[in-house]
């Protein structure tokens, strides 16, 4: 697969194909809108999913810290989708099996189940927002927020559409990067995509599913 290196606010980022950003100075893996717990919600209300479709996502957090030296794991909101599920006890063995990686939840507004579950997992619980280095972290985009920082935000789960010279068509998620704030994409597998319309002079990166390639809209 094709890792983006892309330096922004003189930190060292790598934009992944599994739509994850790893920064380098913090040694962390930042990802957003996991929706853990979904295909369990799915499949109780009759949609045919198969049940090794929620094992997915530990592979490639497996895979990506295998690729990666990573002490922290930034989950910019909406890990667990709706009440608590067997699929809980699948994130907590994981997290069982990697006792050295720092999990810190900044809340989405799927992010309901009782303080003391997140507690028990040793997961840092941030109710809004969290800041470090340059960057405020975030679930929502913020409306109102210091200049000092940099926003960076899940929720949306962007996309964009790319038109061929032959009026082909594609949908695909993005990081986007604009003046004062960003967004990266869902890294779940069952969510869907919001087209997003970039400011001037913003920064968009296309995820296709082995590489992560700039583009200008």
């Amino acid at each position: 697969m094709s890792h983006f290196p892309f330096l922004f606010l003189d930190q060292q980022l790598v934009l992944t194909p599994q739509k994850t950003i790893y920064w380098q100075q913090e040694k962390a893996l930042l990802l957003a809108d996991l929706h853990l717990g979904k295909v369990s919600h799915f499949r109780k209300s009759g949609l045919a999913i198969p049940a090794t479709a929620a094992l997915t996502d530990y592979q490639v957090l497996n895979s990506l810290l295998r690729t990666y030296d990573t002490e922290k794991l930034l989950i910019l909101g909406d890990l667990f989708h709706s009440v608590i599920n067997s699929e809980w006890n699948v994130f907590a063995d994981w997290l069982d099996q990697n006792p050295n990686l720092q999990c810190i939840l900044v809340k989405g507004n799927h992010d309901v189940l009782p303080e003391l579950i997140y507690r028990n997992q040793r997961i840092e619980v941030y109710p809004e927002t969290l800041a470090i280095g340059p960057f405020l972290l975030s679930h929502i985009p913020l409306e109102k927020f210091s200049t000092s920082y940099y926003n960076l935000s899940g929720h949306v789960h962007p996309a964009v559409r790319l038109r061929g010279s032959g009026g082909q068509k594609i949908n695909l998620p993005c990081y986007y990067f604009g003046q004062n704030q960003g967004l990266l994409p869902a890294f779940g597998n069952f969510t869907g995509k919001a087209f997003i319309h970039p400011e001037k002079e913003s920064r968009v990166f296309v995820v296709t599913p082995d590489q992560v390639l700039p583009v200008q809209i």
